[in-house]
């Protein structure tokens, strides 16, 4: 039986989330500030639940790819606390262990893989370092390639200058997928492709993860990408969540302004629905001393007195149909449809 076929056992509850994610803060110290620091995650919890796509959005520095490094403890946090599949990490499940359940692929293709390494021996050294033989490692890079229709023959032999972008991030991800992870965490995977094969990797993500029972985690800057991927997203800002809830909800009607100005800056091809005004003005504050109070109201709109003063918490998740904004106006913004 195809072993990339085998579908993973759970060791929690079924409808317990897959991951959890408990106030995770990480803070790079700035040398010759005095001891001050840039807040790149800074105080950040969520769930993944089991079988979903988790998709995270959020402008360039707002801590994205620090966040999914820290979900693998790429970086250690500085705080907080991850569950998963119901054991803490460090705890209940190693750290080693975590990474033979969750995978990652990173954004730039060609240095993830080894120069020095045809295609097959990249593919086969996860299974090998996690205790397969070398035969049985490479027979599971085979089958690794031939998911991500990479025929084994022809692109096994080669090495990673020999193959386009969207060949050598099809590598990767049959190198992600070769260790049998349950979950995968996928840092701007197709931002660096052309629409075309942009297009074929989604549609192969998606097959994968019916195929294999994964559940991601997709993090990207294009918004319509995200939508067609996802089952809920989450909206970082400045090093913090500011919504979180079903896609379709999402999309429909932003809870929070950040959101509502992400999806309008979202170029059009209809000429009634072009804008001449940014939906968005000014530079994104300092991470080193973000402002006091809600962190986006020195660009938002709609800010008043207690945006400036008061840090709006982000609401507790209560459900599978749950859609939190950490905004004082959240009630007042929800109402609103973008169509």
């Amino acid at each position: 039986m195809d072993q990339l076929a085998l579908a993973p056992h759970d060791h929690g509850e079924p409808h317990q989330p897959l991951l959890i994610a408990r106030d995770l803060k990480k803070h790079f110290p700035v040398k010759g500030s005095g001891g001050k620091a840039v807040q790149a995650v800074d105080g950040i919890s969520f769930t993944v639940r089991k079988g979903e796509t988790l998709g995270i959005v959020g402008e360039s520095g707002c801590g994205k790819s620090t966040l999914a490094r820290l979900l693998l403890y790429l970086l250690v946090p500085d705080t907080g606390e991850l569950v998963f599949d119901g054991a803490a990490v460090g705890d209940g499940i190693t750290v080693g262990a975590l990474r033979r359940h969750v995978q990652i692929v990173f954004q730039d293709s060609y240095s993830s893989l080894n120069p020095r390494m045809p295609i097959r021996d990249s593919v086969a050294f996860g299974p090998f370092v996690q205790g397969k033989p070398r035969g049985e490692a490479r027979r599971i890079a085979r089958e690794a390639l031939a998911r991500v229709r990479l025929d084994p023959d022809l692109f096994g032999p080669r090495y990673p200058h020999e193959l386009s972008g969207g060949q050598k991030q099809r590598v990767n991800i049959a190198r992600a997928l070769a260790t049998g992870p349950r979950m995968v965490i996928l840092d701007e995977p197709v931002s660096a492709l052309d629409k075309s094969i942009e297009a074929q990797v989604l549609n192969l993500l998606r097959a994968l993860k019916r195929q294999l029972n994964l559940t991601y985690v997709f993090i990207s800057h294009d918004l319509n990408v995200v939508r067609y991927l996802s089952d809920r997203v989450l909206v970082m800002y400045l090093g913090r969540v500011v919504e979180l809830g079903p896609v379709e909800a999402i999309y429909a009607r932003p809870a929070h302004p950040y959101t509502r100005a992400l999806l309008a800056s979202q170029p059009s091809m209809d000429p009634g629905r072009r804008i001449e005004q940014p939906p968005i003005t000014g530079e994104p504050p300092n991470p080193i001393s973000p402002p006091a109070g809600c962190r986006f109201h020195t660009r938002c709109p709609f800010a008043e007195a207690l945006c400036t003063s008061v840090d709006p918490p982000l609401p507790l998740w209560t459900g599978p149909p749950s859609h939190i904004a950490a905004c004082h106006l959240a009630d007042r913004m929800r109402p609103a449809r973008l169509t």
